[in-house]
C-alpha cells in the first residue's frame, strides 16, 4: 500500500514521511478517532512471507505494548491490510540524540540528564524481559521539554546484512537479522555492537549495557568510541582495541569514568551487571552526590595512585571543605519568589465547575494548570526554569490535578477515572475508577 499524504489506513490519515531504515519507512499520521498524532512504521515488503520472522515480531510487539514508561516510546497498535503490517507507534516530537550530537558533545549536566533517562527506559524494558539490541543515538529522541524517549525496543530490524562494506554512514548501518536470539547471527548496529554481538554469540541485557556505554562516551566526546571506514574495521576495533580514554573532556568526574569503564568491559562477565546501577549513579551525580573532581582517563600502571592514599586525600579534602563552609558561609536569607505566567491569546484557565485549576510541585520548581483554548481542556506543565508551558499528553478534559511529592507524576481525574501521567511525557496510567471527585493529595508514602 503506497502511503502518501492524505492516504487513510483505518482511522489514521497519513501526514507525511518521517524517515526510513532497515525495518521500512516511518510516517507521521493523524489518529482521527482520538485526535492525536502517531508514527506509523510500514514493515518491509514480503515481511509476512517469512512465518518465523513474523511470529517473532508479533510476539515482541505484544510484549512491548504491555510496557508503560515515560522514557520508552510506546506501541499503540498493529494494523494489518492484506499481507502488509503497520506498527502504530507513539509520535515523539523533537530531535534524535544523533542529530544533536552532530552539533558537538553535550555539556556534563546534559550528559547526566540524558544518560539517566536512557538508562531508566532500558531498565524498565529489562525488568519486563525485553532486550533492545540496537541502542544508539539514532534510537534516542529528545523532546522540546528535555524528556528523553528510547525508540525501537527489541524489534527485529532486517533480514539482510545491510550496511557492510564501504557504506559512508556506518553509524546508522544495520547489520542485523531476525534470528537475533540464535548463536552465530549478528544483530545490532556496527558502531554500537558489543563484542559478543560482533562474534554472533548469544546476547543478554549486558549487550545493552555495552551499547549504553558507547552512547554515553559519544555524548561526552562527540565521537564514536569505535569508529572505522567499514563495518569490518569497526568490528575489529571493538574486538581488539580499548576506548581512547584520553578523548574524554578535561574534568570529567572520576566516578563517571569508572562507570564508562565498567560498561565497556569486553568480557561480559566483568561488565556492569544491571543498567539500574548506571541510572542510580548518574542520578546521584546530577544531584551533586559523590561527583568528585576526578580525571578523564584511567591512570597508567606506572602512575596509578595508591587507593589508600587517594581515599585519604578525599577524606581530608572533604573535612576541610565542610569546616570551611560552616565557618565562612552565612546562613541563607529567606527568599521570596514572584512569578507571572501569561497564557497564550485565546487560552483561559478552566478546571470545570467547582474544580481545582492549578497545582504547584512540593519543591516549587514547576506548576500544572488546566487550560481551555480552541481545543478541549487539557493540562499544561510549566517548569519555572523553562520559558513556556508544554502540554501533558493524554490529559484531554482533565480536572483537579495534583503532583506527586517527588514532582515526577501528575495525577488527575477524567470522566470516571483517576489517572497519572509522567511530567516527562508518555501514556497516562489508570489508577482507579471514581464516582465523584473534588481533588486529591499525594502523600510521601505513595498513597
Amino acid at each position: 500500500m503506497n502511503l502518501t499524504p492524505g492516504t487513510r489506513l483505518g482511522p489514521y490519515e497519513i501526514i507525511g514521511p518521517l524517515g526510513a531504515g532497515g525495518m521500512g519507512e516511518v510516517f507521521r499520521a493523524r489518529d482521527t478517532r482520538l485526535g492525536r498524532d502517531v508514527a506509523i512504521k510500514a514493515l518491509p515488503p514480503g515481511f509476512a512471507q517469512e512465518p518465523e520472522r513474523l511470529a517473532r515480531f508479533e510476539r515482541e510487539a505484544k510484549l512491548l505494548a504491555s510496557l508503560s514508561h515515560p522514557n520508552i516510546a510506546g506501541i499503540h497498535g498493529l494494523e494489518v491490510v492484506g499481507d502488509e503490517r503497520y506498527l502504530i507507534l507513539e509520535f515523539v516530537e523533537g530531535e534524535t540524540l544523533a542529530a544533536r550530537l552532530q552539533r558537538g558533545p553535550l555539556p556534563l549536566h546534559d550528559v547526566l540528564e540524558v544518560g539517566k533517562q536512557v538508562a531508566a527506559g532500558v531498565e524498565a524494558a529489562h525488568e519486563n524481559g525485553v532486550i533492545h539490541r540496537d541502542l544508539k543515538p539514532g534510537n534516542v529522541m529528545i523532546t522540546p521539554s528535555g524528556a528523553v524517549k528510547v525508540l525501537d525496543f527489541g524489534l527485529a530490524r532486517s533480514g539482510a546484512t545491510e550496511g557492510s562494506g564501504s557504506d559512508p554512514n556506518l553509524s546508522a548501518s544495520p547489520t542485523m537479522t531476525f534470528m537475533g536470539t540464535q548463536a552465530g547471527v549478528i544483530l545490532g548496529t556496527a558502531a554500537y555492537m558489543s563484542p559478543e554481538q560482533a562474534r554472533g554469540r548469544m546476547v543478554d541485557r549486558r549487550t545493552d549495557i555495552w551499547s549504553f556505554g558507547c552512547v554515553l562516551y559519544e555524548c561526552l566526546t562527540g565521537q564514536q568510541v569505535f569508529a572505522g571506514d567499514t563495518v569490518s574495521d569497526m568490528v575489529a576495533r571493538i574486538l581488539e582495541r580499548e576506548p581512547d580514554w584520553s578523548a574524554l573532556p578535561a574534568g570529567t568526574p572520576s566516578r563517571l569514568c569508572d562507570l564508562l569503564q565498567r560498561c565497556l568491559r569486553k568480557d561480559a562477565r566483568e561488565r556492569l551487571r544491571d543498567i539500574g546501577e548506571a541510572r542510580v549513579t548518574l542520578d546521584e551525580m546530577s544531584k551533586g552526590i559523590g561527583v568528585g573532581t576526578g580525571v578523564t582517563a584511567p591512570a597508567s600502571a606506572s602512575r596509578r595512585v595508591s587507593p589508600l592514599l587517594a581515599a585519604g586525600l578525599v577524606v581530608v579534602t572533604a573535612l576541610v571543605s565542610v569546616i570551611a563552609t560552616k565557618m565562612f558561609t552565612p546562613a541563607p536569607a529567606p527568599r521570596t519568589v514572584a512569578l507571572s505566567v501569561a497564557l497564550p491569546p485565546g487560552e483561559t484557565l478552566d478546571g470545570g465547575s467547582e474544580n481545582q485549576v492549578l497545582t504547584l510541585a512540593a519543591d516549587g520548581q514547576s506548576l500544572v494548570y488546566a487550560a481551555q483554548g480552541k481545543a478541549e481542556r487539557r493540562l499544561m506543565l510549566r517548569r519555572l526554569d523553562q520559558p513556556a508551558a508544554v502540554e501533558l499528553p493524554g490529559t484531554a478534559d482533565a480536572r483537579n490535578p495534583f503532583i506527586s511529592p517527588d514532582g515526577e507524576w501528575v495525577a488527575f481525574f477524567t470522566g470516571r477515572n483517576l489517572q497519572k501521567v509522567s511530567v516527562r511525557g508518555g501514556t497516562p496510567v489508570a489508577l482507579a475508577e471514581v464516582a465523584a471527585d473534588r481533588g486529591g493529595t499525594w502523600l510521601d508514602d505513595g498513597s
